[in-house]
């Protein structure tokens, strides 16, 4: 086996460096674990940017995929394949009414997302084409994307960016109303902002939305791709909101990525039928998205869930540690706020931390760092909670150092 400098320097004449990577080669991966070539392990705390919501090598995953592997693996979405209709029957057991398109990630999803509002405004007159977004959220990278996405750093070099999008201040209504036109197709957020520090909103901001959408006729597009799977404490982080009635808040649109493939790329756009049924054929399309692989491993990821109460572990466990790491009084100096939900926390400090990954992995946790002085914390939603607790500890003796 190549050493791991070896692999670093035949990485940097081979890879673009599009990516902050640390000069660290993962080789094997189990539980909420993973080692390096040189053999050191870590703990896990932010599970491959979420896609990892079970873990390394979870034998149910692995079990998926290889009896798929042996029977089907792609026969083009010419024809259908069970997986796909037993995935989306998932998603209407667990969500709400809906219909399913397949892809390859979350910026995949968003991009349909995207493109059915514009075709449910396009019955209007004059035509509605325009979506509304927040700043501070992520929503993929693809040139629309980074359009809808409210941080001016994803879109330096690349103007002049895609028309139609306008960035409001998060959980400001007045904001929202301020910027919709006769031209506005719909509202796209985040249920809780990943990227842009796990912000949440005023409780009421959603359902204000949701009626709001209601009223003016545009589409809901609630962006899952962070907050899906369970994470949140709910199945979906829009589950958490609900309007005056007590109504749950539902989109009209939902998009999935990361966790739903539980680290095998797919993605969803998943729609009310009356709003997906707008999606004829030749509207869209995926030549991967929905291969029989992907959606063996997605339904699993969804069984394995169900069966062993991952979302009401996510829940119980995201408040545990929460309340360790307010009551930690070592850090509070250096903290301005703590927020999250489940399994999907920030911990914002005063200052940006310097150094903060190689510390972290010195320290043997893995853990992400955004907007220069977030921490996110969000491990495999399956981790135990003495492995969390292990990782707490980590975590504390980080930001004692920053």
């Amino acid at each position: 086996m190549s050493n791991t400098q070896d692999l670093l320097n035949r990485a940097k004449e081979v890879l673009t460096p599009n990516y902050a990577r640390q000069g660290v080669v993962m080789t094997r991966g189990e539980g909420a674990y993973v080692w390096d070539t040189d053999g050191k392990k870590y703990l896990d705390l932010f599970a491959g940017f979420g896609g990892g919501v079970l873990g390394h090598a979870h034998p149910a995953l692995v079990q998926a995929l290889t009896d798929q592997a042996k029977r089907l693996w792609h026969v083009g979405n010419s024809f259908y394949n069970e997986g796909q209709i037993e995935l989306a029957e998932r998603l209407n057991k667990f969500a709400f009414k809906g219909m399913a398109f397949f892809c390859h990630g979350g910026a995949d999803a968003n991009e349909t997302a995207v493109k059915l509002a514009r075709l449910r405004g396009a019955q209007h007159s004059p035509k509605r084409w325009k979506i509304v977004t927040l700043h501070k959220s992520f929503h993929g990278r693809t040139l629309a994307m980074i359009a809808a996405t409210g941080n001016p750093k994803v879109r330096e070099g690349f103007d002049p960016t895609v028309p139609g999008f306008t960035n409001v201040e998060p959980g400001n209504f007045d904001a929202l109303v301020a910027a919709i036109d006769d031209e506005t197709a719909g509202v796209m957020f985040e249920p809780l902002q990943g990227e842009g520090g796990v912000n949440p909103y005023p409780p009421e901001y959603p359902a204000r939305v949701r009626r709001l959408c209601d009223e003016r006729g545009l589409t809901l597009i609630f962006d899952e791709v962070w907050t899906g799977c369970g994470r949140t404490g709910r199945w979906f982080g829009h589950q958490h909101y609900s309007g005056p009635d007590a109504k749950p808040v539902l989109p009209d649109i939902m998009t999935l990525g990361k966790a739903i493939g539980g680290g095998v790329p797919v993605g969803v756009m998943f729609a009310r039928p009356e709003v997906g049924s707008l999606l004829t054929a030749g509207k869209h399309g995926s030549t991967i998205g929905g291969n029989a692989i992907g959606m063996a491993v997605a339904r699993t990821v969804f069984d394995v869930i169900e069966r062993e109460r991952l979302v009401e572990h996510a829940a119980t466990l995201g408040e545990h540690a929460m309340a360790r790491l307010r009551n930690e009084k070592s850090i509070a100096p250096k903290v301005q706020e703590f927020r999250g939900r489940g399994l999907f926390m920030g911990v914002e400090l005063h200052a940006a931390p310097d150094k903060f990954m190689e510390k972290a992995l010195a320290r043997g946790v893995i853990i992400n760092l955004t907007q220069t002085k977030v921490i996110r914390i969000a491990p495999p939603i399956n981790i135990s909670r003495a492995e969390l607790d292990a990782g707490i500890d980590a975590v504390i003796d980080v930001i004692r150092q920053c």
